[in-house]
C-alpha cells in the first residue's frame, strides 16, 4: 500500500511538472556517442529538442561525416572504449575545417591516464568530475567546464512492478573492490532478507557462498534495472573507488567528489537509495544530516552506518517513501539531461560567438 502511495505521489508530481521543451537554438550539431545506453539516449534526446539540426554519427566515421555535413560544432561523448585508433587524427581533420569540437568526459577520474592524452585536442572540455577541471587546465586546455551527469526520465521513471522484482535491498553494479569490501561487511545484515545483487565479478566476495542466493551474475539491461529499482525498499548506491589499481586508469590518484549517474537514475525512479557520501552530493540533494527536516536522499559514511540505516529504514516505511518522493521531485526539476545540455549549449554558443566576433 505504501509503495502504491510512492508511485502515485511521484506520478502526481510529474503531472504538475510537465517537461517543457527548451528553447530551440539555431545550431547545426553533430553528436558522436560513446555506447552508454542511458547517457547516449538522454544526451541525444536533449540535443534533438534543443537545436535546429542534429546528426548522430558513429565514432569510426566522425571525420568524413563532419566534412560532408559541415556542422556548426561537433560534440563527442567520452572519446574512449569504442573510439577508433585514429580518433585524434579525425578530430584534427575536423578542426582543420574550422569546425569547433567539444568533448564530455563522463568516466572521470577513473580513466584520466587516457583522457589527458585526448583533452588537448578539443576546443572545449566538459568533465563530469569537478576535481578534473584543474587537471585539464594544467595540461593546457583553455576552456574546461564541470558538467555533472544526469538522467533521462523517459528511461528511468516510477512504476508498479510484479512481485518478482520486489526486494528489501537491491544493488546493481559491477564488483569493484571497494564495493566487494562493503557488501562483505554488511553480509550479516542481509541475512534473512530478500536481496538482489546484480552485476559482474561478484565471485570476488570473500563471503560469496553465503551471499550466492542473492547474486545474479551478468549485465542487467536498463528496463530490468528500472523494475528492480522500483521494486526495492532500499537501493544501495556504491560509488566506484577512484584509487589507482587494476579497475582504474587513474595513476595520479585524483579524488572523486562528483556523483555517479545511478544517483540520479535511482531518484528518477522514485526509489529510496542509500548512497555513500560524495563531497558534491549536497550540491544536488538535501542529505539526511541531523537536523535536516526534509531530506531528499539518505547517505552513509561507513559499512557500519550502512548496516544501521538498512535496518532503520526497513522499519520506517513512511519516512523512507517520503525521502524517495522528495528526491524524485528534485531530480525531475534539476537533474535531467535537458537541464545539463542547456548548460553545455550556453558554453558552446558563447564560444561560437567569440570566434565569429
Amino acid at each position: 500500500m505504501l509503495d502504491g502511495w510512492r508511485v502515485g505521489a511521484c506520478r502526481g508530481i510529474a503531472s504538475f511538472m510537465p517537461a517543457m521543451p527548451p528553447a530551440r537554438r539555431n545550431l547545426r550539431l553533430m553528436y558522436v556517442p560513446q555506447g552508454f545506453e542511458a547517457i547516449d539516449a538522454g544526451t541525444t534526446a536533449a540535443l534533438q529538442e534543443s537545436v535546429a539540426e542534429l546528426h548522430v554519427v558513429e565514432a569510426a566515421r566522425m571525420g568524413e561525416a563532419a566534412a560532408a555535413l559541415r556542422p556548426d560544432a561537433v560534440v563527442v561523448l567520452n572519446g574512449l572504449h569504442v573510439f577508433p585508433a585514429d580518433h585524434l587524427q579525425q578530430v584534427a581533420a575536423i578542426r582543420s575545417l574550422g569546425i569547433p569540437t567539444a568533448i564530455w568526459f563522463v568516466d572521470d577520474p577513473y580513466c584520466t591516464d587516457d583522457t589527458v592524452a585526448i583533452a588537448p585536442h578539443y576546443d572545449i572540455v566538459f568533465t563530469a568530475e569537478r576535481t578534473c577541471v584543474s587537471l585539464y587546465q594544467s595540461i593546457g586546455c583553455p576552456l574546461v567546464h564541470h558538467l555533472p551527469v544526469a538522467v533521462h526520465p523517459l528511461l528511468y521513471q516510477p512504476m508498479p512492478v510484479p512481485e518478482k522484482y520486489r526486494t528489501d535491498v537491491c544493488f546493481i553494479g559491477n564488483a569493484f573492490l571497494n564495493r566487494v569490501q562493503i557488501i562483505d561487511a554488511i553480509a550479516p545484515v542481509l541475512k534473512g532478507k530478500k536481496v538482489y545483487i546484480g552485476g559482474l565479478s561478484w565471485r570476488r566476495l570473500a563471503r560469496f557462498e553465503e551471499l550466492r542466493p542473492f547474486i545474479h551474475e551478468g549485465w542487467t539491461e536498463v528496463p530490468e534495472t528500472v523494475k528492480y529499482y522500483n521494486g526495492a525498499k532500499i537501493v544501495i548506491n556504491l560509488h566506484r573507488t577512484p584509487e589507482a589499481h587494476k579497475d582504474n586508469r587513474n595513476s595520479r590518484n585524483l579524488p572523486a567528489e562528483s556523483v555517479n549517474p545511478r544517483t540520479f537514475e535511482m531518484a528518477a525512479c522514485g526509489a529510496f537509495q542509500l548512497t555513500d557520501r560524495r563531497a558534491e552530493l549536497p550540491v544536488h540533494f538535501r542529505v539526511d544530516d541531523p537536523g535536516e527536516a526534509s531530506p531528499e536522499i539518505a547517505t552513509f559514511f561507513s559499512p557500519e552506518e550502512l548496516a544501521f540505516k538498512i535496518e532503520y529504514y526497513l522499519r520506517h516505511d513512511e519516512e523512507r517513501n517520503r525521502i524517495a518522493v522528495r528526491g524524485f521531485r528534485r531530480t525531475l526539476r534539476d537533474h535531467t539531461f535537458a537541464r545539463r545540455i542547456g548548460g553545455m549549449l550556453d558554453v558552446l554558443e558563447a564560444f561560437l560567438a567569440s570566434r565569429n566576433g
